[in-house]
């Protein structure tokens, strides 16, 4: 590693007096679990995001699998989703008993493609979800989505929520705050899920929200939330008219988010623009100087501003063995200089579990196998400064004048 400077971490949260103010205030208010400050929270989130209904969770996995949950998702139904994501996304289609479907990405971006999605959906009937993934906070092409899943709608056009068939159910882990013109990425459809895990646009160390337009999904999942009670442990324990007495009406999970974790999101969501700009900063940054370097390709975007700049995710240009090869070069170039990345990502396909299960090949879902391959995500956070995006820069930028494979 080079010894002249400090090391420059992949990723790191924003924090500070604000979010070590509000969580002593709640350590000093004697009800540390979920309630008034979890409550919170969810009204400012959201009023933000503009959703009638917003759910905290203990993370956005739980979120998932609460939504599939509230959508009818249960053994001899399908999950149609992509492999190009994180193992929560269709592991938690198996938690519920379903079968997976992967469709691969687009050509262009690292999205489900929905031409792709429109052909796996007329071969499988019993898809009972579609979970698309904003990857790295590109918002996917909606629209094509809505209009797959009205087209091979297996409830005679209209689904659980009424609106378009089989239920779309957004996982938004990435996607905070990312505008399109018909509004935020993770809203758009009839669940949408977003992570506040620690490397998140915003965080709470961890957990998740829940968003729906849907009164009769939102009741579902604030029942299920919380051990299947019919009214929360705040209600019983604080409230001076509060009865001991409630009701268990379903077999639900232990999904909540505690008062300790939503007061650092609430502070987190009250810098939310401020931070944003910021990645929108670097990200800048980083186009301009790639741009011009010869063998370099940058991340996938819409010319709107709808990205969020969860990741920024540059690929090597190339193909098979020798742009994996110069990938993982590029990665250890990186890692001398004492620059942290990653890859998003390793495909599910590609791993042991789903590959046994459904006898998969690197080469079924391609555009994801070789997007993984060229693929390197740099670090993008708020605070790095400009030395630290200069070292960024200047260390890929000797990397291309330097590589040997062509």
């Amino acid at each position: 590693m080079n010894q002249n400077s400090d090391f420059i971490p992949f990723a790191k949260p924003a924090l500070g007096k604000e979010e070590e103010d509000a969580v002593l205030e709640v350590l000093r208010s004697g009800w540390l679990t979920t309630g008034k400050v979890a409550r919170a929270l969810e009204e400012e989130f959201a009023a933000f995001v503009g959703a009638k209904r917003a759910l905290a969770v203990n993370s956005a996995t739980s979120g998932l699998h609460l939504a599939l949950e509230a959508v009818g998702v249960g053994p001899g139904s399908v999950v149609a989703t992509s492999p190009y994501t994180f193992a929560s996304t269709a592991a938690v289609a198996r938690h519920l008993g379903a079968e997976v479907r992967f469709c691969d990405i687009g050509v262009a971006d690292y999205n489900i493609d929905s031409d792709l999605l429109d052909r796996l959906l007329e071969r499988e009937k019993d898809v009972r979800a579609i979970l698309p993934i904003h990857v790295g906070g590109n918002p996917c092409d909606m629209g094509a989505i809505f209009a797959a899943a009205e087209r091979h709608s297996h409830e005679g056009g209209q689904g659980v929520t009424g609106k378009r068939g089989i239920p779309v159910i957004e996982d938004a882990a990435h996607s905070f705050p990312s505008r399109t013109a018909a509004g935020l990425a993770g809203t758009l459809g009839d669940i949408g899920v977003y992570s506040f895990y620690a490397t998140k646009t915003m965080t709470t160390g961890e957990g998740g929200m829940i968003v729906t337009d849907d009164p009769a999904l939102g009741a579902r999942m604030a029942t299920m939330r919380m051990h299947g009670f019919d009214r929360e442990a705040w209600d019983r324990y604080t409230s001076r008219k509060a009865s001991w007495y409630y009701e268990i009406v379903e077999a639900g999970y232990k999904y909540n988010l505690p008062d300790l974790l939503a007061a650092i999101g609430r502070v987190q969501l009250a810098k939310a623009e401020r931070l944003f700009s910021e990645r929108v900063a670097i990200a800048g940054r980083y186009d301009e100087a790639f741009s011009g370097l010869d063998g370099l390709v940058l991340p996938p975007r819409k010319n709107d501003g709808s990205h969020a700049w969860h990741l920024y995710s540059l690929r090597v240009d190339g193909s098979g063995d020798a742009v994996e090869a110069a990938r993982d070069s590029l990665i250890a170039a990186l890692q001398e200089a004492g620059i942290g990345s990653s890859v998003h990502f390793i495909p599910l396909h590609l791993m042991p579990y789903w590959a046994k299960r459904y006898a998969l090949s690197p080469s079924d879902f391609p555009r994801a196998w070789a997007s993984y391959r060229a693929s390197v995500s740099l670090p993008i956070w708020p605070g790095m400064g400009n030395d630290a995006v200069d070292r960024v820069i200047e260390t890929i930028a000797t990397w291309v004048r330097n590589r040997s494979f062509r």
